[in-house]
């Protein structure tokens, strides 16, 4: 896997889609400077690619993993979705949880639900922008001001534009792009402080992949 940045307690990688985060700690080289076990610090779907971060030791993790819990980390995101949104620009703020009769899937639930199951809905924020539009998608950016599971792929699907490719979030006959084998969705950026002090951005290209569906389109 390339390597976007390694120092003594960090080892960044633009992780490729079709490669499970759970596993990624045995698909990486031994780290340079330190005998500690590989950690990730955050996870990213398994046929989501870009920027993975990835400890080097307990302290990095745990200085790393709590500006992720109190939403410090930048993130940006590049997708493409099904449709053409209303707005060039917007938010979307709604609770997420597991529900439904798929249990893989995360749903949007209304802030008046029953006390029980209040307390499982995690408040969930995107805000987005339009780049480019095309006769039946649109490719824009994501940013997440927060960090649920599936978030973008569950918020897109609720506004009505699942992301292309996607296969659990997206509805029953939902058009795909010629080309496509995977959903749409890339992590183009990170935004961090590091144990040592300084803030440092990484970035990935978007994959060869989803850039020639781009161009068929």
């Amino acid at each position: 896997m390339r390597v976007l940045y390694e120092d003594e307690n960090l080892l960044v990688i633009d992780k490729p889609a079709r490669v499970n985060c759970d596993d990624i700690e045995k698909r990486v080289q031994p780290p340079k400077f330190s005998g500690e076990k590989l950690r990730r610090v955050h996870r990213l779907d398994k046929d989501t690619s870009g920027v993975l971060l990835i400890a080097k030791n307990d302290k990095a993790l745990e200085f790393l993993q709590k500006q992720f819990k109190e939403r410090k980390v930048g993130k940006k995101y590049i997708l493409l979705v099904v449709g053409k949104l209303k707005t060039k620009r917007g938010k979307i703020k709604t609770f997420l949880a597991r529900g439904g009769k798929d249990r893989r899937k995360q749903r949007v639930f209304s802030p008046f639900e029953p006390k029980m199951k209040r307390k499982k809905l995690k408040l969930a924020i995107t805000e987005y922008k339009v780049i480019k539009e095309f006769k039946e998608y649109t490719f824009l950016e994501a940013k997440p001001k927060t960090g649920r599971r599936h978030q973008l792929r569950a918020h897109f699907a609720y506004l009505g534009h699942p992301i292309a490719g996607d296969n659990l979030y997206g509805f029953k006959n939902s058009p795909c792009p010629e080309g496509l084998k995977r959903q749409f969705l890339h992590a183009s950026c990170l935004k961090i402080e590091l144990p040592e002090g300084k803030v440092k951005e990484f970035n990935s290209e978007l994959p060869e992949d989803l850039k020639n569906v781009l161009k068929i389109l």
